[in-house]
């Protein structure tokens, strides 16, 4: 089984029903089922501040079902290393390059994004969920 690596906005997509992004994410896996999915505590982290802001506590909870049953990808001091690297090289923000960093570091052989800026710094890695 692949392991890939969900970035924040897939996430959302999961667990808050945007049409049509949400349906379009929910097809996208279950094309591929054989996934290992990976989170990371930045996901974490980018997922739940508008909820805790809101006072969503629902949608709180919600968020930390869905991510307690996902593989958990630790963030250590190599993955800052590659991500300043990353970002000095490829001209990202500080959390994506963390994400692909993150995703790297662990063997992710994917990137589940809507970001194709990604595309440059991870190259085929990055996989537009949104595209079809």
């Amino acid at each position: 089984m692949r392991r890939v690596y969900l970035d924040a906005c897939v996430v959302i997509y999961l667990i808050e029903n945007a049409a049509p992004f949400s349906e379009l994410t929910r097809q996208f896996l279950a094309r591929n089922g054989d996934a290992i999915l990976c989170v990371s505590p930045l996901v974490r982290m980018e997922v739940i501040v508008k909820p805790l802001r809101e006072s969503a506590a629902a949608l709180v909870s919600d968020y930390e079902d869905f991510l307690a049953a996902q593989n958990w990808l630790a963030i250590n001091d190599n993955i800052f290393d590659q991500a300043l690297q990353l970002r000095a090289r490829h001209g990202l923000k500080t959390p994506d390059a963390l994400h692909l960093a993150t995703a790297f570091h662990h063997g992710c052989m994917e990137i589940w994004t809507n970001d194709d800026r990604l595309n440059k710094a991870a190259g085929s890695m990055a996989v537009n969920v949104l595209a079809g």
